[in-house]
């Protein structure tokens, strides 16, 4: 029997918070295992700065023994921007020491401020990084396109995120009461839109006052607090970061997703939602087009356009049957293109272009 290829995956901790854990949770025991032989170090916990130190000295060493023990074929490393980007530096530093080709992930969202309108140090240090990988993916065409300003085309390869279908609770829904439920996950930020929302609610409520807002994730819940109006505050929830059972619950008990973003690769929140069948409202931001099709499947309005993106909310909760045409198209936009299978297979298809 031919012997697998060894592929060493520098991720997060599977159980941390965030996108890159919920992509590579993803790739544990299925045809990805099955085709390759890998192992994982885990570079990254939530928690205190000392568990953050540990845990990051750990797979440094764990990582040296593999390369000079073990000797994988290749080394995946899925990173992102700020301090992700340069905990991953010396994977990619050591990798081409050794003489391995680096497949450098990249799920970062915020380009402009990660390099375009950093000091020339900063972009120097990037542009080595980047151009020391054999391979740079990218979750998108509109991601590639900015990349480009770093690395050679002809390096970057284009792999998108990817939903698991929940055929149980798809089937629930199309017997499920409107109840006028709108669910966020993620990190509750700027960044994310988060300060909007209020004002969002501020509108909705305006035509459907029991409208209820759930913020489900960590971040800055405090601020958002503070700036909501007492009148509003009995509409938005915050039950903390979900994960498992609660978030299964609080997926199914949706009945839209919302995610006002700035910048976006492409996020895995929404393509989770759409694995439960949900209308997404959205923006027009990163790789998100790519998987909200306006007027499809959810609608996509410009970030901070908060009166746009509440006449969306309020366009779907007022209509059942809208509510349940662009769920169900959620569903075969997924199975059409964006099944863990295609994911894995476009990996497979890149990891054998390499080794």
């Amino acid at each position: 029997m031919k012997s697998k290829k060894k592929i060493c995956m520098v991720i997060p901790s599977f159980s941390a918070k965030g996108g890159i854990a919920s992509v590579v949770s993803g790739y544990r025991h299925s045809q990805l295992e099955f085709d390759f032989d890998i192992k994982y170090v885990e570079t990254y916990c939530d928690g205190n700065m000392f568990a953050k130190i540990v845990m990051a000295l750990k797979a440094y060493a764990y990582f040296m023994s593999l390369i000079l023990f073990w000797h994988p074929s290749m080394i995946h490393i899925h990173s992102s921007f700020d301090g992700s980007f340069y905990r991953k530096l010396p994977f990619i530093v050591i990798g081409k020491i050794f003489n391995k080709p680096v497949i450098n992930h990249i799920h970062g969202a915020d380009f402009d401020r990660f390099y375009v309108n950093a000091s020339l140090k900063k972009r120097r240090i990037i542009e080595y990084t980047y151009n020391s990988c054999f391979r740079i993916v990218a979750l998108s065409n509109e991601w590639r396109d900015k990349i480009k300003q770093i690395v050679d085309d002809n390096k970057i390869v284009v792999i998108e995120n990817y939903s698991i279908l929940n055929l149980e609770a798809i089937r629930e829904r199309k017997t499920k009461n409107n109840t006028h439920n709108v669910l966020f996950l993620g990190f509750i930020c700027k960044r994310k839109g988060c300060y909007d929302i209020p004002s969002v609610v501020e509108k909705v409520t305006e035509e459907i006052p029991d409208v209820k807002f759930v913020l489900a994730g960590s971040g800055d819940v405090n601020q958002i607090q503070a700036i909501t109006p007492d009148n509003l505050k009995n509409n938005i929830i915050y039950p903390g970061w979900v994960k498992g059972k609660e978030k299964d619950k609080l997926l199914r008990e949706a009945d839209l997703f919302f995610l006002p973003s700035y910048n976006e690769g492409m996020p895995m929140s929404i393509l989770d939602a759409m694995g439960y069948g949900l209308p997404v409202v959205s923006t027009t931001v990163g790789g998100i087009a790519k998987i909200v099709h306006d007027g499809v499947n959810g609608y996509l309005c410009k970030p901070g356009e908060i009166m746009s993106q509440a006449e969306a909310i309020l366009q779907i909760l007022k209509d059942d049957q809208l509510l349940k045409r662009l769920g169900d198209n959620s569903v075969s936009i997924v199975k059409n293109g964006y099944s863990l299978q295609a994911h894995i297979s476009s990996l497979e298809k890149m990891y054998r272009s390499v080794i």
